[in-house]
């Protein structure tokens, strides 16, 4: 029996504790009974209690399905009806369309003429310099010929009349008016602009540009030359009457262009450091011969005076100087005399003839510096092309202009420095052919004193 109770004891201590239960252990058969009955109740009454909310809550899945379901048929019932009155709808377009079309007849033609009207006074007036006086005008044509999608009306096409036409009347029009224009620094001034038909805005400053993305009148960058800013500022100037003016028709494009062409200044500065050394020679040349001149003009004139008395040598001047020498010397034949005289002109020669011959080299050798410059500049070209290839012309315009701008100046300097040269020389054998002829004079004449 002990066996058979230890087997029951160790069931029921199993169960109680696979169940859940914590009952402390039993000390008999009938405690151990009492304690398997009262787990049994309690496990009946849990059961039940999870058996109760599994049911409520299967009862909720069921009413959130039903809801679902019922969503379901809503929309798509909805569905079918937006489908039937889309298709209703669409009927109902395409009947309006065609009797629009059909009410509409010829002016649908109308509204294609008048919008490629409206798009073409837009593209004009827009860019048009007369928008600076009368600016905003070419809002409602922006709207006409882009964003209407009606036909116009009786107030929009009599808008777009008296665009055209205002546009017509002001290109044939010299007016002057008061505009806000910008300073190239940057602020704004105030200032009375004559707008020359459609071609072009000219102040003070000379002539000025419209700038249609800002809608501001400013001035040019760089102005052109200077006789065109001088005919600006006569228009200017001028309140009636003819005024001689040299228009843009083109609205702005060829001033652009004239104010990228190189001034003179930036041609010279071209030329890099040959051009500077042409110029020093150049500089340096004329004013040896401008010295020179002045200097021969001098002993010119001083010579010319002791010709009128040359019994009375002076030695400020060289034919003085020569006549002292003869005076000094009269006792003497003629064959010493003579010597002596050609020793006196041959003291003065150095005098009269110093710095002729540099002049005379600086014209030789600008025309070589010019060279030299030109030989530089195509090897820097050649670089260039190595290095950047030709694809951009622009980046071998510094050398090209080197090369041609050199061979200019050398040229240029040249001129004036011969011109320079053949009157300094000139002047100079004058002045030598006075002092011979008269050294001449003096041997004949002692010549015959000492035959008779």
């Amino acid at each position: 029996m002990k066996p058979v109770f230890k087997s029951l004891v160790a069931a029921a201590t199993l169960a109680v504790v696979a169940s859940g239960a914590h009952a402390q252990e039993a000390m008999s058969l009938q405690d151990l009974l009492e304690q398997v009955k009262q787990n049994r109740v309690s496990e009946a009454n849990i059961n039940q209690q999870r058996e109760a909310e599994f049911q409520s809550a299967r009862a909720d899945k069921q009413a959130l399905l039903r809801k679902a379901q019922a969503n379901l048929k809503a929309e798509q019932d909805r569905g079918d009806r937006l489908s039937n009155q889309f298709s209703a709808n669409e009927d109902t377009l395409n009947e309006k369309a065609a009797e629009l079309d059909q009410a509409t007849g010829t002016l649908g033609e109308m509204f294609g003429v008048v919008r490629q009207a409206s798009s073409e006074a837009f593209g004009r007036i827009s860019t048009s310099i007369v928008s600076a006086q009368f600016p905003g005008r070419d809002d409602f044509l922006a709207e006409m010929s882009e964003d209407s999608k009606g036909l116009p009306n009786i107030q929009e096409l009599e808008d777009l009349w008296f665009a055209l036409q205002t546009e017509m009347t002001q290109s044939g029009q010299v007016v002057r008016f008061n505009t806000n224009v910008v300073n190239l620094e940057g602020g704004t001034s105030d200032q009375t602009v004559v707008r020359v038909g459609t071609f072009n805005l000219v102040s003070d400053q000379g002539y000025l540009a419209y700038d249609v993305e800002n809608e501001v009148v400013q001035p040019l960058g760089r102005q052109p030359d200077g006789y065109l800013v001088a005919s600006a500022q006569d228009m200017t100037d001028n309140t009636s009457g003819f005024v001689p003016f040299y228009a843009d028709p083109s609205q702005g494009a060829i001033l652009g262009l004239l104010k990228q062409k190189a001034t003179m200044m930036e041609r010279y500065h071209a030329g890099g450091v040959v051009g500077y050394v042409i110029t020093g020679m150049l500089v340096i040349g004329l004013l040896i011969g401008l010295f020179k001149l002045i200097q021969l003009f001098l002993t010119g004139t001083k010579i010319k005076s002791q010709l009128k008395n040359p019994g009375n040598p002076s030695s400020s001047n060289p034919l003085g100087r020569i006549l002292m020498v003869y005076k000094n010397n009269k006792g003497a034949d003629a064959e010493n005399l003579e010597l002596k005289l050609d020793e006196a002109i041959l003291k003065e020669l150095p005098t009269i003839e110093s710095g002729i011959n540099v002049i005379k080299i600086f014209a030789a050798i600008a025309p070589l510096l010019g060279l030299l410059g030109t030989v530089l500049g195509m090897i820097a070209t050649f670089q260039t092309i190595t290095l950047f290839g030709t694809g951009d012309p622009r980046m071998m315009a510094g050398s090209i202009s080197m090369a041609l701008v050199t061979t200019a100046q050398g040229i240029i300097a040249a001129l004036p420095l011969i011109l320079t040269h053949s009157i300094v020389a000139s002047r100079s054998k004058s002045i030598v052919h006075i002092l011979d002829e008269q050294t001449a004079g003096i041997i004949a004449a002692h010549t015959e004193t000492e035959k008779a």
